[in-house]
């Protein structure tokens, strides 16, 4: 089987993928952590057909790569998601499972030959399919209200000094309360808004609801994850619109 990929990596046919919806191409990378307990039991699973999910690429522990669907394929390992108006992310992403048991799991820290790993096979995809750095994005991003994966501890922002994906530096945390639920304003639509406009299936009605501190924390995790809170403080904000800003750069 001739692999998508020219890292050395290993093929192992996943059972549950089918063609991209009509017209549709990759223009997400999307990275998961596996959540489970080793990364053996996480291929099988991504293989097996009572599973029902599947993903293109698995990335182990010791930087191992497996590829498991053709990457002109639509495997299932986005599940109910949004980015950006579109809701059929796999039929948009190319999928890379990171092997780390997650937060369920004491969720350990990502090792460096992993991060190796993911940082090259990364840049290959993006660099193939022209995937632009804001499309570079968590589990969590596309689905704040069931997800927290890759999490915290993952290194987007040595992700961004390698070439993949999006990344500013976070304002620092200034200790004020900032925006949280039950509040309502200008300042929280205008919050909305920018999360909005950036990607994210957020309400913009100008009343902070559980559904806004949901995204909020998602959007801490992936580019404020020294604290992560759901409450829209100055950092946050301030945050969000370096972001925004930096795509007009």
């Amino acid at each position: 089987m001739d692999l998508d990929t020219a890292l050395e990596a290993s093929w192992r046919p996943a059972a549950n993928f089918e063609p991209r919806r009509a017209g549709m191409r990759p223009t997400i990378l999307l990275l998961h952590y596996t959540g489970m307990a080793s990364a053996e039991r996480a291929l099988y699973w991504l293989t097996a057909p009572e599973s029902r999910v599947s993903c293109h690429y698995l990335i182990d522990e010791d930087g191992r790569i497996t590829q498991m669907v053709r990457e002109d394929m639509r495997a299932w390992h986005a599940g109910e998601s949004y980015w950006a108006g579109e809701t059929d992310i796999n039929s948009a992403s190319i999928g890379i499972e990171i092997h780390n048991p997650g937060h369920a799991g004491a969720y350990p820290d990502f090792p460096e030959v992993q991060m190796r790993a993911v940082e090259a096979l990364s840049r290959d995809i993006i660099t193939r399919h022209q995937i632009a750095p804001p499309l570079v994005l968590a589990h969590s991003d596309i689905a704040p209200r069931r997800k927290a994966d890759p999490g915290e501890k993952f290194d987007w922002a040595r992700l961004a000094r390698a070439g993949v994906g999006h990344w500013v530096e976070p304002a620092p945390i200034e200790g004020d309360a900032g925006l949280g639920l039950g509040d309502a304003s200008p300042e929280v639509e205008r919050m909305q808004r920018q999360l909005a406009a950036y990607g994210y299936g957020v309400p913009v009605s100008g009343a902070f609801c559980a559904d806004t501190e949901i995204v909020v924390a998602a959007f801490q995790r992936h580019f404020r994850p020294a604290r992560i809170d759901g409450r829209a403080d100055r950092s946050t904000i301030a945050t969000l619109d370096r972001l925004i800003g930096a795509l007009a750069v």
